[in-house]
C-alpha cells in the first residue's frame, strides 16, 4: 500500500558458487526475513548488483506495472554496455537490450533473478524500516507497507502519509 518499488540487476561472479550459501538462493518470498539478510549480503558480495527504484507516485501516475518497468530499466543502465543475456521475472512487457529472456515465475526457476530479488526484496524493507521511524502507527518495521489489518486501520485512523500509493488505497478509503 506504499512506499516504492525496487529492482535490481546483478551480474553474478563465479565465485559465488564455491560457497553452500549459492544452495539458498531461491524466490525472496520464500526465505525469512533474516535468512534472506545474510543472503543478501552473501549475493553482494559476489557480485555486482544496481538498484533500480520508481517512487509511489510514479507509481500513481502510470500504474505500478509500468513503474515496474520502469526500476527494471533504471536497475539495468549501470550494466547497458554489458553483452550479457538478461533474464527477466515475467511476461515481456519491454526490451532491455536484444538478448533479453522474460521468465513467468523466473525467480524461483533462475539462481540470477531469484538474487536479483532477494537484493531487491532486502533493500525495499530497509526503506519501509527507515520509514516506519517517521511513522510508526503504521508498523512498516513489520509489515514492509503491505496491506495487513493493523496497516488498513491505521490508515482508517490516522490517515495517509505522502509515502502511500493512492491509486492502492481506493477500496480502504472509499468505504469508510
Amino acid at each position: 500500500l506504499c512506499g516504492p518499488v525496487v529492482s535490481c540487476s546483478v551480474l553474478l561472479s563465479p565465485k559465488i558458487i564455491e560457497n553452500d550459501l549459492v544452495h539458498e538462493i531461491n524466490d525472496s518470498k520464500k526465505i525469512s526475513e533474516k535468512k534472506r539478510n545474510i543472503i543478501a549480503n552473501f549475493i553482494k558480495k559476489y557480485s555486482t548488483y544496481s538498484i533500480g527504484i520508481a517512487t509511489n507516485k510514479e507509481i500513481d501516475e502510470v500504474n505500478i506495472l509500468q513503474a515496474t518497468n520502469l526500476s527494471i530499466i533504471r536497475s539495468y543502465d549501470k550494466f547497458k554496455g554489458c553483452d550479457c543475456l538478461v533474464k527477466i521475472d515475467g511476461i515481456q512487457t519491454f526490451e532491455l537490450n536484444n538478448k533479453s529472456e522474460f521468465i513467468k515465475g523466473g525467480d524461483s526457476k533462475s539462481i540470477s533473478i531469484a538474487a536479483a530479488s532477494i537484493i531487491a526484496k532486502n533493500w525495499r524493507d530497509n526503506i519501509m524500516l527507515e520509514y516506519s521511524k517517521l511513522h510508526p502507527v503504521y508498523s512498516w518495521d513489520k509489515n514492509k507497507g503491505y496491506g495487513t489489518k493493523k496497516h488498513k486501520e491505521a490508515i482508517i485512523k490516522y490517515g495517509i502519509t505522502d509515502i502511500h500509493r493512492l491509486s492502492f488505497l481506493k477500496n480502504i478509503l472509499c468505504c469508510r
